[in-house]
């Protein structure tokens, strides 16, 4: 038996509880990489459903040798299933993409033509989102909120079906941190990068699998992954709380021993108030300043390299 080469293309596919859309989805999925004329490897991720998903995975393995199960012994949720993927991928770019059937498999030939023409992340942008304004406006406000505290500029409409090229895929691999969301990820390593349009289609079957919860859980962990600007909140804070108390209990004391001429009539309550308001405003600074070491030692454990090299010149 000849062996099969190795895999030019790297499908990964997170699965939980995919069962019933799986076979539609396969076999759209097989019929496309078919069409590309070039080898690839399909890595379904089961995030440890309770359906037979990974059954129908056994399955296809039968009749495909390019299909990889990877079987996880509990529920680790979608991001480190994905992350899974693309690190046992091995071909030379890798392609994420879910199973539910709003990521449209036939806009694949688009992002392999992207990455041959340069493009060392190529990422997949809806044309028209399907949620209500309440949801996009809650996701734009967002993505400013993270813009503003990370730096990093989120396209609001950009998703998870993306295809990063073999260097992107082994600057991810360094990346440490447990909680975590990858398109944040791949977008804080940089690169170059190119965008392909697509309609968002229908679920095959079923509904969302995030709750509202896990959106907000996800949302919370991406933002303190990604940037320490919250530790320095309270330092803001106070830094604006401690001068003002200061300046106005400074004035109430003058005031005061100048025969109170602004007829405050400061009362013992007030002069305790202010007193209260300035060890507040010192506690919040000094939380701020706590918050600094905080930030050096978040940085340092997650163990990220200094920097990423894209193309170097050399005389060699």
């Amino acid at each position: 038996m000849s062996k099969r080469p190795e895999p030019v293309l790297s499908v990964v596919v997170p699965l939980y509880n995919e069962a019933a859309s799986l076979p539609e989805f396969y076999g759209a999925l097989k019929k496309v990489l078919g069409g590309l004329e070039l080898a690839y490897e399909i890595i379904f991720v089961n995030d440890g459903s309770i359906d037979p998903s990974a059954e129908l995975v056994r399955e296809y393995q039968k009749d495909n040798d390019a299909v990889r199960l990877i079987s996880f012994s509990r529920n680790f949720g979608k991001e480190v299933a994905t992350t899974a993927g693309i690190h046992h991928a091995v071909g030379q770019a890798v392609l994420v993409l879910d199973a539910d059937g709003q990521h449209p498999v036939e806009r694949i030939p688009a992002f392999v033509a992207a990455w041959r023409r340069g493009a060392k992340v190529v990422i997949g942008r809806r044309d028209g989102r399907r949620a209500g304004i309440r949801k996009r406006l809650g996701a734009r406000m967002f993505y400013a909120l993270f813009r503003r505290l990370t730096g990093i500029r989120m396209d609001p409409d950009a998703t998870d079906f993306r295809l990063i090229d073999r260097e992107v895929q082994q600057q991810f691999n360094r990346l440490t941190e447990h909680n975590r969301i990858m398109r944040g990820l791949v977008d804080w390593l940089g690169y170059r990068r190119e965008y392909v349009m697509y309609s968002e289609g229908s679920r095959l079957q079923g509904g969302a699998t995030y709750s509202l919860r896990k959106l907000v859980k996800l949302a919370v962990d991406s933002t303190i992954s990604l940037s320490i600007s919250p530790l320095y909140i309270t330092a803001y804070i106070g830094a604006v709380v401690l001068p003002l108390a200061t300046l106005l209990g400074l004035g109430m004391v003058v005031n005061f021993l100048l025969g109170d001429p602004a007829g405050l009539h400061a009362t013992g309550g007030a002069y305790l108030m202010v007193l209260a308001l300035f060890l507040i405003g010192l506690l919040l600074v000094s939380q701020g300043i706590i918050g600094l070491y905080l930030s050096h030692i978040h940085t340092e454990t997650q163990q990220r390299p200094l920097y990423i090299i894209d193309q170097t010149n050399s005389r060699d």
